[in-house]
């Protein structure tokens, strides 16, 4: 299997682990240190060698970090991971802050209110963030060693996978095209080159492919991108020794040993984004450029061979989201359990000939695992399904030609009234967003509330954002435009968005409904303005279940809009699947 459900941190190791980083503060003459979830590509995934935030703390979530004083040390964590933390985290060492409600910066000066050394390794920590600190006149910021590398015995070492070329058929466009579009919008901005950190940037800009990080298919890496069009690629030579002959002359593969010296050596203005790139990069710069990376949204606009693609691997994956919720709904074991679900779910994709990796850690939340958004099962946490109503199973996977995420919230047995009233509420934002039709210039922000209003009509709400970006096999999530309160990217044809709203009740159940939407030039209304408009096609094809919708609660709109999706579902799956989960699908597809 690609997931295991092993324990990898526990609370109980973190008093020696912390004791023994005070050791090494106190050696070296700090007062705090930070530790944040990063690597020095500032991704959301990173490399067990990089588990800097889990091996002291226990927190395993994908996004947090924690400052160690002397006396006292914290973990900050948005609402996604308010009660995971609680879990993993050991309350005699660490305080438990909600971020961004609490800025770091608002907490540090408290904290540290009469002064003293702050240390940060400065290939994990951002410019801007360093930034931010910086109005902390009190405080003293050190760009130090790594206390938690110095600690850390049995590290483990650094991912070394093979690069692999990735197929211009499936791209629309040459790695030579890509470069070319890049360089020419250099100039605009007066600079030379762009230095950039990020993995999946490099990934899409060179046609390639990597296994450095789990279920990400990326090779770590970083890149200077001239403004002739040529690159500099500074990574392990034996990752890169695989495609060389595609690479070609005009990609120089530098030793990742020189890359401070590489840096200092241009002459000219290197543009860098002050949002990713790690401080002792810029540091190293002798003419640095604070600029919009310009890779960002040519990377999120997807081609029209990037989208014909990738509806090809939402049906794929499609058809075996139906084999696994018949198996879930007719065939599983009485006495099955979480792990029994994750790992059935992976076989129905395995069995499609076509899975490279799964998109992420399965969640499989059986009724108050629901509640934990980003719950991830281990051999300890393992629930039976037994009784519970509802179980919440949002996955995807990792296929050639896309990346697949889907969530849906399923019976196991008659809902009490209460959750199918919040899965109609969770039903409606979902249908509000697919439907929507808005200006070219609207942002995220903008669309977020359509998805929460049925939600706030009845005083609730949920903690996470309603969208991410998603990657042609390459991140799940992917920047820059999201669906969310703070995004202001404008939506642009070809982005790729999650449209995701859910509603969680702590220690009871958790819902959440996940189709994909690709952003797309809307047809034409007659009657209507003049004006360039958007909407969204669906690209996730799997029914929604129908037994936790409670119709009197839908306008005639939204059961049109329910009756036609499934319509499309079993037109589109149905030839893809035998006779038992046709028959299967033609119920769970019938109309309100």
């Amino acid at each position: 299997m690609f997931q295991t459900f092993a324990v990898t941190a526990r609370p109980d190791a973190a008093p020696p682990r912390v004791a023994a980083l005070r050791d090494w503060m106190r050696s070296t003459d700090l007062d705090a240190f930070l530790v944040p979830r990063a690597d020095a590509h500032q991704g959301e995934y990173v490399a067990p060698r990089d588990e800097r935030l889990a091996w002291i703390t226990g927190f395993t979530g994908s996004a947090g970090f924690a400052v160690i004083l002397r006396d006292r040390a914290a973990v900050f964590t948005d609402g996604r991971y308010r009660a995971q933390v609680r879990v993993q985290t050991d309350a005699e060492t660490f305080e438990r802050v909600d971020w961004p409600a609490t800025t770091l910066a608002d907490w540090l000066s408290e904290a540290m209110a009469d002064g003293g050394r702050l240390g940060f390794d400065p290939m994990l920590h951002n410019v801007r963030e360093i930034e931010g600190l910086q109005k902390l006149e009190a405080v003293e910021l050190i760009a130090s060693d790594n206390g938690v590398d110095a600690i850390w015995s049995n590290r483990p070492d650094a991912p070394a996978a093979p690069m692999t070329a990735y197929p211009e058929e499936l791209a629309g466009h040459s790695a030579a095209q890509k470069r070319a579009m890049i360089a020419d919008v250099l100039p605009r901005d007066n600079v030379a080159a762009f230095l950039t950190n990020q993995p999946d940037a490099i990934a899409w800009l060179l046609n390639i492919r990597g296994g450095d990080i789990a279920r990400t298919p990326i090779a770590q890496a970083f890149a200077l991108i001239h403004a002739d069009g040529k690159v500099d690629l500074i990574c392990d030579p034996t990752k890169a020794d695989p495609v060389r002959d595609h690479l070609g002359p005009d990609v120089r593969v530098i030793e990742p040993a020189h890359l401070t010296d590489h840096l200092a050596a241009q002459e000219g203005r290197v543009g860098l984004d002050p949002a990713t790139c790690p401080v002792a990069l810029a540091g190293a710069l002798a003419h640095p450029v604070h600029m919009t990376d310009p890779i960002a949204l040519p990377k999120a606009c997807k081609s029209d061979a990037e989208i014909a693609a990738t509806r090809e691997a939402h049906l794929r994956d499609g058809a075996a989201m139906v084999r696994f919720l018949r198996w879930l709904d007719q065939d599983r074991p009485g006495d099955a359990a979480e792990i029994d679900v994750v790992r059935a779910l992976e076989d129905f994709r395995r069995k499609t000939g076509a899975l490279r990796d799964i998109a992420f850690e399965t969640i499989a939340g059986s009724g108050p695992n629901g509640a934990i958004i980003h719950y991830r099962v281990n051999e300890e946490t393992n629930r039976p399904l037994g009784d519970d109503p509802t179980i919440l199973v949002d996955s995807g996977g990792q296929y050639l030609d896309g990346t697949t995420d889907i969530t849906r919230t399923i019976a196991l047995q008659q809902p009490p009234g209460e959750i199918a009233h919040a899965f109609t509420r969770v039903l409606q934002g979902m249908i509000a967003v697919s439907r929507a039709r808005f200006p070219v210039g609207v942002a995220g922000a903008h669309l977020d509330a359509l998805a929460r209003a049925p939600l706030w009509a009845e005083h609730r709400d949920y903690d996470h954002g309603t969208g991410h970006g998603v990657g042609v096999y390459l991140g799940v999530h992917e920047g820059p435009m999201r669906i969310s309160r703070p995004s202001q990217i404008p939506l642009a044809p070809g982005m790729i968005l999650s449209n995701e709203p859910g509603y969680y009740r702590e220690g009871s159940y958790g819902i959440r409904l996940e189709n994909l939407i690709v952003v797309r030039e809307a047809a034409r209304i007659e009657g209507g303005d003049d004006r360039a408009m958007l909407d969204f096609e669906t690209l996730t094809w799997v029914p929604i279940d129908r037994r936790l919708i409670l119709p009197d609660l839908l306008g005639p709109d939204e059961r049109f809009w329910i009756d036609t999706y499934h319509a499309e579902v079993l037109a589109r799956l149905a030839p893809r699947l035998d006779t038992a989960d046709r028959d299967w699908l033609v119920a769970a597809c019938a109309p309100l």
